[in-house]
């Protein structure tokens, strides 16, 4: 009789899903866990959407407003580079708005929601560690939704851009001259650039966020802005001074200055390309500094999610 199947006397067991679990390596995981997180949380892609969908609701009307006022140019040639762009720079700039809110929010829940639901005890009891769950929770700010704006966003220009043809063809206007001048294709390289260096910019701030999310037993919210207020507070009222808000507020907006050059409007240049300033802003020291202390952040988060129980 063949006793090969049967594991010896006193030997252990060997299961088929810690062999399995054993074989999957670390980007597999890392890569399954960013996949939870937007199963999970359908907002990340919804709440974009959603505002991506006023964006062009507003520009409809607007366009059927100018269309019917007869103004939608046969006369184009003589309208200003930068009044032409406006409807597609402020439909991006709200939308990109609304990954950073979406992104600020999303931190906040990350870590926290899991122990205050109790699924903490399910997702630790797999073979996935903490540190690739904190990674999954940050790369959805600083990765997936760079990458899920870009399209959106370059999918609503497009979408502008055929119906402003639609309108001046109809019109008897030539939409050449609206082709020519806006540079769509510069306009979405700018854009990608864009979107990369804001989420290299805020990496410091979606670990903060996250740290709070992976402290915090309530309120996660007024955690993140009470303490950054306190100190501010502080030192206005002992030293008269507003060093901490200054460094608060560069590291909002800061960004967007040291990513771009832009002139006065007169002087500005109709190609987008010429405002990008690559080099200016991968040789900011506030940039390299927030990613050392992002660094640090989250591998703070990582030990406190190690040690912290549910809620």
């Amino acid at each position: 009789m063949n006793h090969s199947s049967h594991p010896a006397i006193g030997e252990p067991e060997s299961r088929p899903e810690s062999r399995a679990s054993a074989t999957v390596s670390p980007t597999r995981r890392l890569v399954w866990s960013v996949r939870r997180e937007l199963w999970e949380n359908r907002s990340i892609y919804i709440a974009p959407l959603v505002v991506a969908g006023v964006a062009l609701l507003g520009f409809v009307v607007s366009l059927g407003h100018q269309a019917w006022r007869s103004r939608m140019l046969p006369t184009l040639a003589q309208v200003q580079h930068e009044k032409i762009i406006f409807p597609y720079s402020i439909s991006a700039m709200l939308l990109v708005l609304t990954a950073f809110i979406v992104g600020v929010f999303y931190c906040l829940d990350a870590l926290h929601g899991e122990r205050r639901d109790r699924s903490i005890l399910f997702w630790k009891s797999l073979p996935v560690s903490d540190l690739t769950t904190v990674l999954s929770k940050a790369m959805i700010p600083l990765v997936v939704l760079p990458l899920l704006m870009f399209p959106i966003i370059v999918m609503v220009q497009l979408i502008m851009l055929a119906l402003s043809t639609i309108v001046l063809q109809g019109s008897g206007a030539n939409s050449e001259t609206l082709w020519a001048q806006l540079g769509l294709f510069k306009m979405s390289i700018v854009l990608l650039y864009g979107l990369v260096a804001m989420a290299l910019w805020y990496a410091p701030i979606y670990g903060w966020l996250l740290l709070v999310s992976a402290w915090a037993r309530r309120a996660a919210f007024l955690w993140a802005v009470l303490p950054p207020l306190a100190i501010g507070i502080f030192e206005k009222v002992a030293f008269n001074t507003s060093y901490f808000a200054g460094l608060v507020k560069y590291r909002l907006m800061g960004w967007f200055s040291e990513a771009f050059a832009f002139r006065a409007a007169a002087d500005a240049p109709a190609d987008p390309l010429a405002h990008v300033t690559a080099g200016n802003f991968f040789s900011t020291p506030g940039l390299w500094a927030g990613l050392v202390v992002a660094t640090v952040l989250l591998g703070l988060a990582v030990w406190l999610r190690r040690y912290r129980e549910p809620i």
